[in-house]
C-alpha cells in the first residue's frame, strides 16, 4: 500500500472513531499526524507542526473572545434589535442581509475569513435570539462571502485571474465573479426554503415591548407590543421578552457598548482599510476592553471556543501532513493523468470541494487550475467554465465545519448544542461536497464556456 492510500485511510479511521466514540475529532487528528508523519512520512515534529494552522488558531481565539465580551456587556443586544429595527421587524429578512452584508465586504476587497469573522457573531446572535435555525443563518453568511467573493477587485477573484493570465489560459473577469454569485444565491435560497425561511415569512414582523414598565412599557404578556390590524404582527415569545428585548433605542449606550462598537468598527477598518490580521485585531482590541473592564472579561475567557480550536487545529495539522508528503498532489496527478477530458474535469471538481473542506480554498486552486492545463490545451473543454467551476467547487464548501469560514461560524454560535451543531454543518458540507461539483460541472464545462 502506497503511503499517500495509507495516509487518506487514516483519516477515514480518524473520522469513523470521532463519529462513534465521541471523542474529539482534533484531538484524534493530532495523533493521528504524529503517527502518519514520524512513521510513514519520515518528518519530525517540526514537520508535523508545519500544518498547524497558526493564523487561525489566532482568528478563533481573538473573535470569540472578542464577541464574548460583547455578549456579556449588552453590545450583541443592541445590534441584534438594530437590526430588528432596521428592516421593521421583518425577521425573515435578517438572514437576507447578512448575506448581502458578507458579499458587499468580500466584493470590495475583504478576505473571505475576515468578512465571516465580522459578520457572523452579529448574525448567530440574532439567530439564537429569534429562534433561527443556526445553519441557516452560518449558511447565508458563508454564501453570501463566497457570493462576492470573486469580483474583478476581489482577492480570490484577482488570485484566480492572475494564475489564469500566468498559466496563458482565456479568461473572463465577469464570468468568473457572476457564476460564484449565482451558484451561491440559489444555494442560499435553497437553504433558506429548507431550513424555516417560509416559517419565518409566515410569522410577520416582530414587535417587542418596552425595557421595563417603569419605562413606559407593559409586562409581557400585556398589550404593548403586542400589534394592530390583523395577524401580520406577532409578540416576541415570553422567554425572550427581557429587559434587552426592549427596542434597539432603548437599549442604553453605556460605556462598555460604545466602547465595544468602537472597537467593531475599528475591526472593520484594520481588517478591510488596513489589510491587518483579523485574529490579532481581534484579541488586541479584547485585551483593552478587558483591561478597562475586568470583571466582564472573567466571564467571557470562559466562552472562547476551545473545543473548536481544537478540533479545527487538529484536523488542519493533520491535512499539512497530507500535503506535506505529497498526497493531495499524487491524488490530483492521478486525475489529470485520465484520458477522457470531461471525466477528468469533473473528478478535479470533487478533488477540489473535497480537499478544499478542509484547507485552504485559494491554495487548492492555485494547484488545481494548472493540473487542468494540459486538456485545456486539447481544445475540448472551455477554458473559462472550467476556471469558474474549479473555482466554484473550492469555494462553496466552506460551510464545513473544518473550513475556515465554517469553524468561524461554530465558533460564533451562542447558546449551540456545538457537537449537534457541528454534525448539521459537517452533513451539510457533506451534501454541497456531493452535490455542487457536478452541477457546476454540468452546468458550466459540459457546455463548453470559453
Amino acid at each position: 500500500m502506497s503511503p499517500e492510500l495509507l495516509s487518506v485511510l487514516v483519516l477515514a479511521v480518524v473520522f469513523v472513531i470521532a463519529t462513534t466514540r465521541s471523542v474529539n475529532m482534533g484531538a484524534l487528528a493530532f495523533a493521528a499526524a504524529f503517527g502518519v508523519g514520524t512513521l510513514v512520512a519520515d518528518l519530525d515534529a517540526d514537520g508535523v507542526f508545519a500544518g498547524f494552522p497558526g493564523d487561525l488558531f489566532v482568528v478563533l481565539v481573538g473573535v470569540t473572545y472578542l464577541f464574548a465580551l460583547a455578549r456579556a456587556n449588552g453590545t450583541t443586544d443592541w445590534l441584534v434589535h438594530a437590526a430588528v429595527r432596521l428592516v421593521r421587524g421583518r425577521v425573515a429578512l435578517i438572514p437576507w442581509v447578512m448575506f448581502a452584508l458578507t458579499g458587499a465586504l468580500t466584493a470590495i476587497g475583504a478576505v473571505s475569513p475576515a468578512a465571516v469573522a465580522i459578520v457572523a457573531p452579529i448574525a448567530l446572535s440574532f439567530a439564537a435570539r429569534y429562534g433561527i435555525s443556526p445553519l441557516l443563518m452560518g449558511a447565508m453568511v458563508v454564501h453570501g462571502a463566497q457570493a462576492g467573493g470573486f469580483s474583478p477587485i476581489s482577492i480570490y477573484g484577482s488570485i484566480v485571474n492572475g494564475i489564469v493570465e500566468r498559466e496563458k489560459l482565456p479568461g473572463s473577469e465577469i464570468t468568473l465573479f457572476l457564476a460564484s454569485l449565482l451558484a451561491n444565491l440559489v444555494i442560499a435560497a435553497v437553504v433558506f426554503a429548507v431550513c424555516g425561511g417560509p416559517k419565518l415569512w409566515r410569522q410577520g414582523t416582530v414587535a417587542e415591548p418596552a425595557a421595563s414598565p417603569s419605562e413606559g412599557g407593559e409586562e409581557p404578556g400585556g398589550t404593548a407590543g403586542s400589534g394592530t390590524g390583523g395577524g401580520g404582527t406577532r409578540t416576541a415569545p415570553a422567554s425572550t421578552l427581557t429587559r434587552t428585548d426592549a427596542p434597539a433605542a432603548a437599549i442604553p449606550l453605556t460605556a462598555p457598548v460604545i466602547a465595544t462598537l468602537v472597537c467593531l468598527v475599528a475591526l472593520v477598518v484594520a481588517v478591510l482599510g488596513f489589510d491587518l490580521d483579523a485574529g490579532l485585531t481581534a484579541i488586541t482590541l479584547a485585551v483593552v476592553l478587558s483591561t478597562v473592564w475586568p470583571d466582564v472579561s472573567r466571564r467571557a475567557v470562559t466562552e472562547i471556543a476551545w473545543p473548536t480550536v481544537l478540533l479545527i487545529c487538529g484536523v488542519l495539522t493533520y491535512v499539512g501532513v497530507l500535503d506535506e508528503m505529497g498526497t493531495i498532489t499524487w491524488a490530483g496527478e492521478g486525475v489529470g493523468g485520465i484520458g477522457v477530458p470531461l471525466l477528468a474535469a469533473v473528478l478535479l471538481c470533487y478533488i477540489g470541494a473535497i480537499v478544499s473542506a478542509f484547507a485552504s480554498s485559494v491554495g487548492i486552486m492555485g494547484a488545481l487550475i494548472p493540473l487542468a492545463v494540459p486538456f485545456l490545451a486539447q481544445g475540448e473543454i472551455g477554458a473559462v467554465g472550467m476556471v469558474a467551476a474549479l473555482a466554484v467547487s473550492a469555494t462553496v464548501v466552506d460551510v464545513s465545519p473544518f473550513s475556515t469560514n465554517g469553524a468561524l461560524v461554530l465558533a460564533a454560535a451562542p447558546d449551540v448544542d456545538r457537537e449537534r451543531f457541528f454534525r448539521q454543518l459537517m452533513a451539510y458540507g457533506g451534501i454541497v461536497v456531493a452535490a455542487v461539483p457536478a452541477v457546476v460541472w454540468l452546468v458550466m464545462v459540459v457546455p463548453g464556456w470559453g
